[in-house]
Order: C-alpha cells, then sequence, then structure tokens
C-alpha cells in the first residue's frame, strides 16, 4: 500500500546538468558605450561576491556598435543562475544575455 504522507524526496542537485558551485561562463552583450562592462561587472559582483573581474573577455562586434562581455561566475545554485540572468536581462544597457 502506497501512501502520499511521505513523498519521496527530490534533490534539485538531480535536476541539473551542472555540478555547484562550478564555474559558469555567461556572455552579455549590449551597445559599445563608456560603463557597460562596470555595469555589467556590478551585477556579477552582486551574485558572486568573489567574482573576478581580471577573467572578463571581451569582444567588439564587427562595425564596433555592440560589445560583447563574457563573465565567469562561481555558480552555486540554479536559484543564484536564474536570478543573475533575470537581473542581467533587466539591465537597461543589457540587449542580450547568453
Amino acid at each position: 500500500m502506497t501512501t502520499s504522507a511521505n513523498p519521496p524526496a527530490t534533490d534539485p542537485r538531480k535536476d541539473s546538468l551542472i555540478e555547484y558551485p562550478s564555474r559558469f561562463p555567461i556572455k552579455v552583450m549590449g551597445a559599445n558605450v563608456n560603463g557597460f562592462v562596470h555595469a555589467v561587472t556590478e551585477v556579477a559582483r552582486r551574485f558572486d561576491p568573489g567574482f573576478d573581474a581580471s577573467t572578463i573577455e571581451l569582444r567588439d562586434s564587427r562595425a564596433g556598435n555592440y560589445l560583447g562581455v563574457t563573465i565567469t561566475i562561481t555558480a552555486t545554485s540554479r536559484e543564484q543562475l536564474d536570478d543573475l540572468y533575470r537581473a542581467l536581462s533587466s539591465h537597461p544597457m543589457v540587449k542580450v544575455v547568453l
């Protein structure tokens, strides 16, 4: 007889392909304007206090109008990553987050 009083516990780590903690790259694209890299860095630090800005990779678009910024954070949970993606996506200087 099966009862629903004690449903099996699920381990959220098994629902993810990512092992936490891990280094996780995120590409952020926006207009190539002063302050864009600083803005992305500040958001990254809110979610990863140990974020190392020296690991940032920059790539200009062909015409130079846009800038791709790759940040690599220490991901500690799916919730942290989701919150970081939401914060970056809603930032007024950010066009795309991958």
